[in-house]
């Protein structure tokens, strides 16, 4: 299996979700922040991963760029991760809706609210491990 995963991070809560991501995925996994990929031209894989936090009550600037600039994405297969400190809400339907628009398939998603040392890359909750496992059981 191939797999790209994008993503986006500050303070690296997102960076040490792929990471974790990367190590339990089995197969082929390429690695690119949203500055270091073109939407227009992405790697052929049988996944792509979206991990992006939310900033200023949406989803973060340049995923959402990233994410609307795709192109020929038709029946690819997808799941998205979101972080964020939002008690009730969080930005995956916008992600999904993003990414309906260029025709591709959600097989998995997962959402992870922030607390604690969230400057630090320490903002994951305690049991993180096992949801971003569940999901990675999906992409399969």
């Amino acid at each position: 299996m191939r797999f790209v995963i994008i993503y986006w991070t500050r303070f690296g809560n997102n960076k040490k979700i792929v990471d974790y991501l990367a190590e339990k995925l089995q197969g082929e996994v390429q690695i690119f922040k949203t500055d270091e990929a073109n939407p227009a031209a992405m790697p052929e894989a049988d996944f792509y991963v979206f991990s992006s936090a939310a900033e200023a009550f949406r989803l973060q600037k340049n995923m959402m760029a990233f994410m609307k600039n795709l192109q020929n994405m038709d029946g690819k297969k997808y799941g998205i991760i979101n972080t964020h400190a939002m008690k009730k809400r969080n930005w995956l339907k916008k992600m999904e809706k993003l990414l309906t628009k260029k025709n591709m398939v959600k097989v998995a998603e997962v959402d992870f609210r922030m607390e604690g040392d969230v400057d630090n890359a320490e903002g994951l909750q305690e049991g993180w491990e096992a949801k971003l496992d569940a999901f990675c059981a999906k992409l399969k």
